[in-house]
């Protein structure tokens, strides 16, 4: 099956991270640069094992799929109640 991956409103990425993020930081997922360098991980860049190039800041690699798929399930939850909220305010 193809996947479309065209955005309704291109624009949104940007606040669709920072609701990730967010959602991740309440959840307390060590996501993002500052939080996913573990001390192992730091000392495998300094002893040269993981050049630290290649570290991501947008890396989930060691998040569980179960705590990723509890930040997609409260970032949908949290678009459905903003647009329920749009919906009912009219």
């Amino acid at each position: 099956m193809a996947r479309n991956n065209n955005k309704v409103v291109p624009e949104s990425k940007k606040a669709l991270d920072i609701l990730k993020y967010e959602i991740a930081a309440e959840l307390g997922l060590p996501v993002g640069k500052q939080m996913s360098l573990h001390a192992d991980t730091e000392f495998a860049t300094e002893l040269g094992s993981i050049p630290s190039s290649s570290l991501k800041e947008d890396y989930w690699g060691h998040i569980s799929s179960r705590d990723a798929g509890a930040v997609g399930g409260t970032i949908t939850k949290r678009l459905i109640q903003k647009a329920e909220e749009a919906l009912f305010s009219l």
